[in-house]
């Protein structure tokens, strides 16, 4: 018998497994409409490949991830896409996002599929490629992409391999049926994924309060090295990091997750559907999900289709609606309430609680904490849930996070305990939310930073290479005039150009300086002549002057004479002609100054 140890804290809430577990696992019908999220596990959101009004067949790809982490999305049934849009999806917040809606047809009719007789033949490479092909992504916590964690880095190899069974929360029995009914898929999917990773050693942990699961997979282990390790039943034994510890007595450090001491957990839904996509070819396209509660009258587990609203799978399970007071997706420790039962099955959901007044009632309302410290005892992760509460409440977020916040992994046993009623988990949930925005927010902020700083210093740069160009070009225009210069003196002295160019600058050289010594001589000369003035053309311009004055004034006579509107302006032209002969005269008399006057001839006598 292998070695058990035991982890901190843990309660004992009323299990309520047995309402689920008296019937066989039943196949839920094909609804009316499928809802197929494109967002169905952490990771990057698939983008649709289909468009409405496209016939698909069972199994065929719908969406996938271009970029990112993350794994395609499948359709359930054939038929035709009768939307891509908004839809409530299954979230604490009531949230919509973008889905296909797929009407099935009601053939049922498949794709091809390409089952695989032996994977050991193929690489390693091409079986994490399957698995990844048909969308598997873990069935029992937050949908981590299967392929992904069966990749762990170089430097950490896994030595032992851990398939969760243990299934600790009240309500749920959707592993402990998986166990019971299809217990030699769990062990083949689980050989599968041995082979990828090579661990020393291969276990099933589960609680002992599932003694036909036990019994079923030893029966199905006979003959391979795994172990089957049956564990004290105590809420939250089926969490991941405490059930390594329950299993291998190591603990994860702070921070840090199950790869880093060389453990690797998987879920045992995930490991029938590894089965089932290695040897059938067939993607993940249903699952098996719990319907309990005292509002319905057939509980049990149901193999559903992704994608089937809750509505249909309630109604398969005879839903009393006069009875319902809440619909709680998971268990009543770490599940949510729904706004509405239109939401579908996704590749993560395991539960489904109807439940009445008094099954679930409503908490008190909240009240001051007294310091009992029972939350700190009850804590798994040994955290100190009332330091928390506070620096949450109080949005002290550092201060939180400092004591270790992210570490908390909302298994709900403080809030159990809880003698004020204070919903603590709540709280942490808040100040997570608010720091991971914080971080966001801060992310863009240094992106920004970091673009400006990089456009400033290219900027920079690019003027320091355009200065450099530019004192290039000067520096080399320079040489050249210097150098043309230097040609033009040389030839000037020789006399003799020694190319076509330097004859050419000597000719332009030698232009100039015969042009400067031209003009200085003309200076430097007094004026030997002055031209002449032209008698005659003055004589006709006093002339012409005149004859347009006297008819000017002959035109202002016969105005005055007959009282004329123009006489004013007749009278200024007759005054500007007047001007105009004056200076006409003064100018002919300034020419006859001018000319010389003819030296007498002497008389012969």
């Amino acid at each position: 018998m292998s070695q058990l140890w035991d982890f901190s804290g843990g309660i004992h809430p009323p299990e309520n497994k047995i309402q689920s577990t008296r019937r066989p696992i039943r196949t839920a019908g094909i609804p009316e409409r499928l809802i197929l999220p494109l967002q169905q596990h952490i990771g990057a959101q698939t983008e649709a490949m289909v468009n409405v009004g496209d016939r698909v067949l069972k199994g065929q790809k719908l969406a996938d991830v271009t970029a990112g982490m993350g794994v395609p999305v499948h359709a359930p049934t054939s038929g035709t896409i009768q939307a891509i849009e908004l839809h409530p999806v299954p979230h604490a917040s009531g949230m919509s996002d973008l889905c296909v809606i797929l009407q099935p047809d009601g053939k049922d009719e498949w794709a091809e599929l390409h089952p695989v007789e032996n994977y050991q033949k193929l690489d390693r490479e091409e079986v994490l490629h399957l698995i990844r092909e048909a969308g598997i992504a873990g069935m029992g916590g937050a949908g981590f992409p299967t392929t992904i964690k069966l990749r762990p880095p170089r430097d950490r190899k896994v030595e032992t391999l851990i398939l969760n069974g243990a299934e600790c929360e009240p309500y749920i029995t959707a592993d402990d049926m998986t166990m019971r009914e299809h217990a030699a898929e769990v062990v083949s999917g689980m050989q599968i994924m041995a082979w990828i990773l090579r661990p020393s050693r291969c276990v099933i942990g589960i609680e002992d309060n599932k003694p036909e699961a036990i019994a079923a997979l030893r029966e199905a282990i006979q003959g391979t090295q795994i172990e089957v390790t049956v564990i004290p039943t105590k809420y939250p034994s089926g969490g991941e990091k405490q059930l390594v510890q329950i299993l291998t007595g190591l603990e994860v450090p702070s921070g840090g997750i199950p790869a880093d001491i060389g453990v690797m957990c998987q879920n045992v839904g995930t490991a029938v559907a590894v089965s089932r996509a290695i040897y059938e070819g067939k993607p993940l396209i249903s699952r098996i999900v719990t319907i309990t509660g005292d509002a319905v009258r057939e509980a049990g587990n149901f193999d559903t289709l992704l994608g089937t609203p809750v509505s249909a799978l309630l109604s398969e399970a005879g839903l009393q609606s006069n009875l319902l007071n809440r619909l709680v997706q998971g268990g009543p420790m770490m599940g949510y309430t729904l706004t509405t039962d239109a939401v579908p099955i996704v590749k993560t959901s395991n539960c489904v609680i109807a439940a009445t007044a008094q099954e679930l009632q409503t908490p008190p309302p909240e009240q001051p904490c007294i310091r009992c410290g029972e939350c700190a005892q009850a804590c798994p992760m040994e955290l100190l849930p009332q330091q928390l509460f506070w620096y949450s409440k109080a949005e002290e977020f550092e201060k939180a996070e400092h004591l270790n916040l992210f570490d908390c992994i909302e298994c709900g046993a403080c809030s159990y305990v809880c003698p004020s009623s204070i919903p603590l988990v709540q709280y942490y949930r808040f100040a997570k939310g608010e720091i991971r925005t914080q971080r966001e927010e801060q992310l863009k902020s240094d992106r920004a930073r970091e673009r400006f700083e990089a456009r400033q210093a290219r900027l920079e740069r690019e003027q320091q290479e355009k200065e450099q160009r530019r004192k290039e070009r000067a520096k080399a225009a320079a040489e050249a005039q210097a150098k043309k210069k230097a040609e033009a003196e040389q030839t000037a002295a020789e006399g003799e150009a020694v190319d076509d160019r330097a004859a050419k600058a000597a000719l332009v050289q030698q232009a100039l300086e015969r042009k400067k010594a031209k003009a200085a001589q003309t200076k430097a000369e007094p004026v030997a002549t002055q031209e002449q003035p032209d008698i005659e053309a003055l004589e006709k311009q006093v002339i012409q002057a005149e004859a347009k004055l006297n008819t000017m004034q002959g035109m202002l006579d016969e105005a005055k004479a007959q009282q004329a509107d123009n006489v004013d302006k007749l009278e200024r032209a007759v005054a500007k002609n007047h001007d105009r002969v004056k200076r006409a005269k003064d100018a002919l008399a300034e020419a006859r100054k001018q000319i010389p006057a003819e030296p007498e001839t002497p008389s012969s006598e």
